[in-house]
């Protein structure tokens, strides 16, 4: 009996369902938890007593897209959130007292994108905010009132990308882009504004401010100035003096810890395959000894209350769920809180294995593979022979994937297949060489990395060459729109989630709060304002290659999206149309930049699992109950899919 009989179908609710709970809180004072968790289906905030979590309650009340961020205010009695509508991405800030129940949106504002800046314990009714209400494009600076909704302007916009304020809400910098690509953080005067520091352009995606210490004297730092991986700096403000705290030779800066009052910094975390800290401050070398013994995973310190007596802590998994711990500093105690998916630990889940490969040019590209359980009998990291390859590629560009659980992984293994991601260049965490050596590889180099990480996994034997499959969002729908015209014959299918198809429109369209910001896109994929700009960017966009197309495709769009339009989906149906190559395109109504409520993730992923059974080969659960709830809709080609056209049949 071959291995796929003997492992269990682990059903799409579980992977791609709500969490059972998640994201945990601590309050300030250490009182009360927060996270969140279903009411009625939707995730909601629960509150309940540090000590006695069973007792916990709903505190908000949304009813249908689902909270997926909040923080606690520092009156201890205030929990805030955002929402947006149908995945405008429009935010709105609410908060909820606790005492009262009462439910507050405190920026009422149509077509508005509200952000919340900062919390102070300085000022445990106020918030820091910023809204782009003047002028679409620019946010200006606000405090807020939680408690009676109250707002002042503090400072107005005059062309910066970000502010970067300290505990007092006092503006100390703002951040503007330079026509080169680079970043001037600039220093408040009496009569304007003065540049106190500049980072190049080859700096400005691995340096950045990320807050003071209690003088407000030093500015800790991300920054990559002088070195090649981002390191945690301290930068004197007076004398511009920079103090190295903390380095690695392969990875940049992608965690630190800084006590909740004192500002010191107690630790600093780089992740290559795997995260790693460094302690700074001996005062937690004893916790970070004790927390190492708790799981085998990867930790990160999510909460803290304010004198520093206890912490939420979350451990990273590969083959388990989340699980969270409360833990206590000064009995070195760590209790079990949750994880986040309990009926995932009835199920054997598959290993993650890290792997370095080398690009054809000699870059070294973290990427990350995951075989079927029991695909492996001798346990030497290969399956016992060559499997259908799915090829997961991570969306942004300017991002990474990273070792743990992944469902997507757990998903597509369970199912059958290999899965490969691979961090190709542009990716962050490798240094700046790495991330700049994507500058203006879009559709080519960043795409080679992608075929010779398919190719190390042809020779490895993992990966049966005529069975690999594509599959991303955002620029991995990009890069799989990539992979079916600009090489046609590697990949037998591919799933392109919201994925731009024309650069050219895709930067004209971008959202008018990016604009302060626009550089970035033209000094690395491409300067739709010029002519020569406009003819790489017609080179490397896969719409004006649709004849190439040649095998099956599924593309799937939220109608809302404000990064990349759905028109970036519906003009390459409609070229594919045109040339009578069979495409299908399930469009969602209430999306936006993918897809956040849980039922259409479960229905779009049940044709996703359907159409890579057709394709290569692979095992499905059939389309049931997926599409109940879901605003699914199939615009074009659910005949080619099998229990599609029955299933939205049914719905109808």
């Amino acid at each position: 009996m071959e291995w796929k009989h003997l492992t269990p179908l682990i059903p799409r609710k579980i992977l791609f369902g709500n969490p059972d709970k998640t994201q945990a809180q601590i309050s300030p004072n250490g009182t009360k938890i927060g996270y969140l968790a279903p009411l009625n289906g939707v995730l909601n905030v629960w509150v309940g007593p540090s000590d006695n979590l069973d007792a916990a309650r709903p505190v908000t009340k949304d009813t249908y897209r689902g909270i997926r961020f909040f923080v606690w205010a520092f009156t201890n009695d205030h929990i805030l959130y955002i929402q947006d509508k149908a995945g405008d991405e429009n935010w709105r800030i609410y908060s909820t007292n606790l005492e009262s129940g009462e439910i507050m949106d405190l920026t009422p504002l149509e077509g508005v994108q509200a952000r919340i800046e900062r919390t102070s314990h300085k000022f445990p009714d106020q918030i820091l905010i910023s809204i782009n209400d003047r002028v679409p494009q620019l946010h200006d600076l606000h405090l807020l009132n939680i408690v009676t909704g109250e707002t002042r302007l503090v400072q107005k916009n005059e062309g910066f990308a970000a502010f970067i304020t300290d505990d007092d809400f006092k503006v100390r910098f703002a951040r503007r882009m330079t026509p080169d690509g680079g970043n001037d953080l600039l220093k408040p005067t009496k009569d304007g504004w003065t540049i106190f520091t500049r980072i190049g352009m080859e700096d400005s995606l691995t340096t950045d401010a990320i807050g003071f210490d209690k003088t407000g004297k030093i500015l800790y730092m991300m920054d990559s100035r002088g070195r090649n991986n981002a390191a945690l700096v301290a930068l004197d403000t007076e004398t511009e003096e920079a103090r190295l705290l903390a380095s690695d030779q392969k990875a940049d800066l992608s965690d630190a810890i800084f006590h909740p009052t004192e500002k010191n910094a107690q630790a600093a975390a780089f992740t290559y395959e795997r995260k790693r800290w460094q302690i700074l401050d001996p005062t937690i070398e004893e916790d970070f000894a004790r927390i190492r013994t708790i799981a085998d995973g990867d930790f990160r310190v999510v909460s803290r209350t304010l004198d520093d007596s206890a912490w939420i802590l979350a451990f990273l998994m590969d083959d388990s769920p989340m699980r969270y711990y409360l833990y206590d500093r000064e009995r070195k105690e760590a209790l079990f809180l949750f994880t986040d998916r309990k009926a995932l630990e009835g199920f054997s889940l598959a290993k993650m294995n890290p792997v370095v490969i080398r690009s054809r040019d000699g870059l070294d590209l973290v990427s990350y593979f995951t075989l079927p359980v029991g695909s492996d009998s001798d346990g030497d990291g290969r399956p016992d022979k060559p499997l259908p390859l799915v090829l997961v590629v991570h969306g942004g560009p300017w991002g990474r994937d990273d070792w743990g659980f992944n469902p997507f992984h757990q998903w597509l293994a369970n199912r059958g297949y290999a899965v490969l991601s691979v961090n190709f260049r542009a990716s962050f965490g490798f240094g700046k060489a790495f991330t700049n050596a994507g500058n203006m590889e879009w559709g080519a180099k960043m795409h080679d990395d992608l075929i010779d990480a398919v190719d190390w996994a042809i020779n490895e034997k993992i990966a049966d060459p005529e069975r690999v499959g594509i599959f991303g969002g955002s620029y991995g729908g990009y890069a799989t729109l990539v992979g079916m015209t600009f090489t046609p014959d590697v990949f037998a299918c591919g799933v392109d989630i919201v994925g731009p198809s024309n650069l050219v429109t895709l930067l004209e369209t971008i959202p008018p709060y990016w604009q302060p910001e626009v550089e970035l896109f033209v000094k690395r994929v491409g300067d739709h304002r010029s002519e020569e700009g406009r003819a790489l960017l017609v080179k490397r966009s896969p719409l004006n290659y649709v004849d190439r197309i040649r095998r099956p495709l599924l593309i799937g769009h939220g109608a809302n999206d404000p990064r990349v339009k759905q028109a970036e989906s519906d003009q390459i149906v409609k070229a594919m149309q045109q040339k009578g190559i069979p495409v299908t395109y399930v469009l969602y109504p209430d999306e936006g930049h993918g897809f956040a409520r849980p039922e259409n993730r479960l229905s779009f992923n049940a044709v996703a699992e359907s159409f890579l059974s057709t394709c290569l080969g692979g095992r499905y659960e059939p389309i049931d109950e997926d599409f109940k709830g879901s605003s699914i809709t199939v615009p074009v080609g659910a005949e080619y899919i099998p229990g599609l056209a029955k299933a939205l049949s049914e719905k109808a």
